[in-house]
């Protein structure tokens, strides 16, 4: 697993938009086509919003969430919010080429099987992600895969329904698709995740994070993330 340190957290935005537009060129000019998972987080909204600027083929682009808190529309706890505030009001992206999470409906579990079968329509049976965007969290999550939920066991679906974490129940991809991806990246940035990314590199499974599969993935840190741990007297 190959890390980047571009520098700051914009310069890791910058930098990550232009991997994923070089990976979008690639498989649409293989393919046709380039689907894509997103997470949220801070960094990620400007790393899409610098994407919309980047030479994309956007008619042939496919954007899925990679998870979803169960919020009301328009929330600004839904991830879904802000991937339309900074990706598809910058970016010449067909709209109906977004598919949010069914995060409102009153049977969950049915959604998220729902949501598997619009996966397979767009990216094949099972389906195989072009490129998957991942955070980590400062307790080793990933995705909303976070520990000791029963969600980490669930290897029989690609979409599944979590516990309440941080006040919130979750949508999510599970392991399974997961480690189908063609290509995962892995964006990491502030001084809260310096130890879980060392955790990660060093391919410690004990965390959530760390059962995703290297062999097809990178990180892009920045400076904070990235610094070595200071060791204890």
């Amino acid at each position: 697993m190959n890390l980047e340190v571009p520098g700051d957290a914009d310069a890791v935005a910058q930098r990550a938009a232009e991997i994923i537009a070089s990976e979008a060129r690639s498989a649409v000019a293989t393919t046709g086509r380039f689907v894509m998972a997103v997470s949220g987080g801070r960094t990620p909204w400007l790393m899409l919003a610098a994407l919309a600027g980047q030479d994309v083929p956007w008619p042939s682009v496919h954007v899925v969430q990679v998870d979803e808190r169960v919020a009301p529309a328009g929330d600004p706890d839904r991830n879904l919010t802000h991937l339309r505030e900074s990706l598809l009001a910058n970016a010449p992206l067909p709209p109906e080429h977004i598919y949010a999470m069914p995060v409102e409906s009153s049977n969950l579990h049915a959604a998220a099987a729902h949501y598997a079968e619009t996966l397979q329509r767009i990216a094949g049976s099972p389906p195989v992600l072009d490129l998957v965007h991942l955070g980590l969290g400062p307790d080793g999550h990933t995705a909303s895969l976070v520990p000791n939920d029963p969600v980490l066991h669930v290897d029989d679906a690609d979409v599944a329904i979590t516990g309440i974490y941080q006040g919130r129940q979750r949508m999510t991809l599970t392991y399974p698709i997961l480690n189908r991806a063609r290509k995962i990246l892995w964006v990491v940035t502030g001084d809260e995740k310096k130890d879980m990314l060392q955790r990660l590199l060093a391919g410690d499974t004990s965390i959530p994070a760390g059962r995703v599969l290297r062999d097809r993935a990178m990180i892009v840190a920045d400076s904070a993330a990235s610094a070595p741990r200071e060791k204890a007297n």
